[in-house]
């Protein structure tokens, strides 16, 4: 099923289920007001969506409204947790590389992960505010799962059963101030401002079978100010799966329903598939030319990120953003 939230003056929003083609919605209060409400009661909340949703695309709800894209929130408009891994090596290792790094070899069995803002999620056709271009302003292309009620210590054989809804999110990155805060040994802070997410969550069920092995097996399409940027495929070159994600994220701690899990910036070792992220397009110049010849976005830049399944369907909405300049 296909889910959404839109604008009803709170800070929450209301709760609608989707249509598959992504032009009609119902809203659903009798089963849960907010996304959260339904992921707190995940269990008894999902048949009775799933029902709503079978009888919406057969055309049985008599009050479906067409939906207005203007007036769609982030699904989740501020969530409990937001754990960003970084899954895809390929990436890793260019950035390293690039500095003269060598990739530790722990980074194959031990997932990079950090705990990101989740306090509030733009909505994918809002602009991305930032007080200065100086910051060095990224976008970044990823997936995400969100989780039911993860317990303490799962195993990666069991985490993948509490993988309820999917996403795809742009991961906005302040990359000239990144050194600075890594180097104070304590993380990302100031340099990770708020994430958009895409208009709907699936289930996984929506992929059918490009869903397998906990992984997206379909390409990420980025475009930066209209034109082409990369498709590298999400299925491909992930050394962790969300299932051994999510069982890195609750080793020591439960992790509450609403829980959202990134797979970090998609990349492939096939170079010919491009990226997702303007950092890493830097890096490979500097690999090849030994300098960076590539800006990063400025005022007025927008980036387009979707994922599209074998009939063409846009299964998740598309992310559509401009740079503009906060205060103005």
């Amino acid at each position: 099923m296909k889910l959404a939230t839109i604008n009803n003056q709170t800070r929450d929003g209301q709760l609608v289920v989707v249509n598959r083609q992504g032009t009609q919605a119902v809203k659903v209060p009798q089963v849960a007001e907010t996304l959260q409400q339904a992921l707190d009661n995940w269990e008894q909340a999902a048949p009775q969506l799933n029902t709503i949703y079978q009888h919406l695309n057969e055309g049985g709800v008599n009050d479906a409204f067409d939906l207005d894209m203007n007036q769609i929130m982030a699904p989740l408009p501020r969530g409990l947790q937001f754990l960003d891994g970084s899954a895809y090596l390929a990436h890793v290792e260019r950035v390293r590389k690039a500095r003269g790094a060598e990739m530790p070899p722990s980074f194959k069995e031990d997932p990079l992960m950090y705990q990101a803002v989740s306090d509030g999620f733009l909505a994918a056709n809002q602009d991305i505010e930032v007080v200065s271009e100086d910051y060095g302003i990224d976008f970044e292309a990823e997936a995400a799962v969100i989780t039911s009620d993860v317990p303490m210590h799962v195993s990666p054989e069991e985490a993948g059963q509490y993988i309820q809804l999917i996403c795809i999110l742009n991961d906005v990155s302040l990359r000239n101030l990144i050194p600075a805060e890594l180097g104070k040994g304590f993380g990302f802070l100031q340099s990770k401002p708020r994430t958009a997410l895409s208009p709907f969550f699936v289930t996984p069920d929506e992929l059918g079978q490009a869903w397998q092995d906990h992984k997206i097996h379909l390409p990420m399409r980025t475009w930066y100010n209209g034109e082409w940027f990369g498709e590298p495929n999400c299925g491909v070159d992930m050394q962790f799966n969300f299932a051994e994600l999510i069982a890195h994220a609750a080793k020591t701690r439960p992790l509450a329903a609403g829980c959202i899990i990134g797979s970090g910036t998609i990349a492939n070792h096939d170079m010919a598939k491009g990226s997702t992220c303007l950092a890493e397009k830097r890096v490979l110049e500097v690999i090849e030319h030994g300098e960076a010849s590539t800006p990063f976005m400025r005022f007025g830049d927008t980036v387009k990120i979707q994922i599209t399944n074998d009939e063409g369907e846009d299964i998740f909405g598309t992310i559509e953003q401009k740079v503009v300049k906060y205060g103005q």
